[in-house]
């Protein structure tokens, strides 16, 4: 099965110069838990990757003011990504070994046009691929840089 199958397509994305409040915003009003940073809304070139536990570790942790606060120095920089003509196998190993829940998807010029989450294998996957990915992220081995 290809990625493009299962992806949800045209994800919200935020801008490196967005507060951390206003991605705090997005995050609660899509219900999710990250979302991709691009270049500009424009070209939707992927330049990294933030998670709620990103703004929650570090401005709320710390006693940032979240409304001052760019994210630019917040998120994972060199966010993992996958293209939609791979097979989903690319991006759960990805998911695996990097203990992430989330992938970006992007085309050949790296512009962002879907995400693939723990929650669409789950639900498109079969569940023995789905059971060790899951494992996998989960182990407490190592701190992921984008849950």
């Amino acid at each position: 099965m290809k990625i493009r199958e299962i992806m949800s397509r045209d994800p919200a994305c935020c801008l490196l110069t967005d507060s951390a409040q206003t991605v705090a915003r997005i995050l609660c009003d899509r219900n999710v838990g990250s979302m991709p940073v691009v270049a500009d809304q424009q070209s939707r070139k992927l330049v990294g990757m933030i998670t709620d536990r990103d703004l929650c570790c570090t401005v709320v942790a710390q006693g940032m003011d979240p409304e001052a606060t760019p994210i630019a120095k917040l998120f994972a920089l060199a966010p993992l990504s996958c293209r939609d003509g791979e097979n989903i196998e690319t991006c759960e190993r990805l998911m695996q070994e990097h203990q992430v829940r989330r992938i970006p998807i992007v085309d050949a010029e790296d512009r962002v046009i879907g995400i693939v989450s723990q929650a669409d294998l789950a639900l498109r996957d079969k569940p023995e691929r789905v059971w060790k990915t899951v494992a996998e992220i989960s182990k407490a081995s190592r701190p992921s840089v984008a849950a």
